[in-house]
Order: structure tokens, then C-alpha cells, then sequence
């Protein structure tokens, strides 16, 4: 199963702003900011980098769904589902 990158914009945006928020991570440990600043930041990312996974196995179940021949892949989409859970 492929994904189209059209399908995929909105897992992309929030994976990029989850790229931004552990660059600025990075520079807050490199600054020596406050730990509860750094942290709360870096549970962010983490969310942002969870709910782009999950938009990712919603779109590859639907097109599993759709299709005719899906008994394997949606073993694999169930594997993928659980690794993020």
C-alpha cells in the first residue's frame, strides 16, 4: 500500500512543526534553559509526532478498507497501530 503525498499533508504539517519544536528543544539544552520550559516543549513535539503516526495508520486503514485483496496489509496496519499505542 502507497500513500499519496497529497493524502498525507496534514501528517507532513505537523510533522514539521514537531521538527521545529525539538530544534528549539536542542537550542533551549544548548542555552541552558529551565527544565519545565525544555520539558513542556518536548512533550509537544512528542504529541505533534504521535498524531501525525496515527493520521498516517487512519489514512493507510481506509485505503486497506477500500481495497479488495487487503487481508495482508491490514495485519501490518493492526503491527504499526500498536507500535504507536
Amino acid at each position: 500500500m502507497h500513500l499519496e503525498a497529497d493524502e498525507m499533508k496534514p501528517a507532513i504539517n505537523r510533522l514539521k512543526r514537531a521538527q521545529g519544536q525539538l530544534n528549539a528543544v536542542i537550542r533551549m539544552l544548548e542555552e541552558g534553559t529551565d527544565c519545565k520550559v525544555v520539558v513542556t516543549q518536548l512533550a509537544a513535539a512528542s504529541k505533534a509526532i504521535d498524531r501525525a503516526g496515527f493520521s498516517i495508520i487512519a489514512t493507510g486503514l481506509e485505503l486497506c478498507l477500500a481495497s479488495e485483496d487487503s487481508t495482508a496489509d491490514r495485519a501490518d496496519l493492526e503491527k504499526l497501530f500498536l507500535s504507536l499505542a
